[in-house]
């Protein structure tokens, strides 16, 4: 069951919007060479009215644990997107598993979700399907934002399905209930 991004959509006037508005932070490097952020804010946008976004951008992806914990702590997010566009090179491959550990340490220091939104360069087999890439995980991963947020509920009933950002589902094992 892949998230349609057409026609997934969330009620914009949910009592939970009405009561007060959440602030959801985004992070992003200069080293990428696309724009994730811009296409999360987007669906955030799109699905969630009563919702304050708060960006930041730092230089390298070993930025953005720190940018998230001071927009958690000092901006007061609910929760953070944090964007990264690790090289093709194993020096980058290093930077960006020594950032997401320094993410998993924000999110225990905080108890606040940091939804990683890595693209490795590799990933794909050209630019095009790089950006579309890049693209689609952003979207799915604002929607996963949206829902920790909203409707955890929702990702409940995803649980086992074999779900994937950017690329298509995988789905369940086969013989699985």
């Amino acid at each position: 069951m892949h998230i349609n991004l057409t026609t997934h959509k969330f009620n914009k006037d949910d009592e939970e919007n009405k009561i007060f508005m959440k602030k959801i932070g985004i992070v992003d490097t200069t080293f990428a060479r696309y724009d994730m952020a811009k296409d999360a804010i987007d669906e955030i946008k799109k699905r969630v009215s009563k919702v304050k976004i708060i960006r930041r951008t730092v230089p390298g992806i070993k930025d953005l644990p720190v940018a998230c914990k001071k927009l958690i702590e000092e901006e007061g997010c609910d929760i953070v997107m944090a964007f990264g566009m690790p090289g093709k090179e194993m020096i980058d491959k290093i930077c960006a598993h020594e950032a997401s550990m320094g993410l998993i340490l924000v999110q225990l220091l905080t108890n606040k979700h940091i939804i990683e939104v890595f693209v490795h360069e590799d990933e794909a087999k050209d630019e095009k399907e790089l950006a579309w890439l890049c693209e689609r995980r952003a979207r799915e991963h604002a929607i996963n934002a949206i829902n920790l947020l909203f409707h955890p509920e929702k990702l409940t009933k995803l649980a086992g399905t074999g779900q994937r950002q950017g690329f298509e589902d995988v789905g369940p094992l086969k013989g699985s209930k």
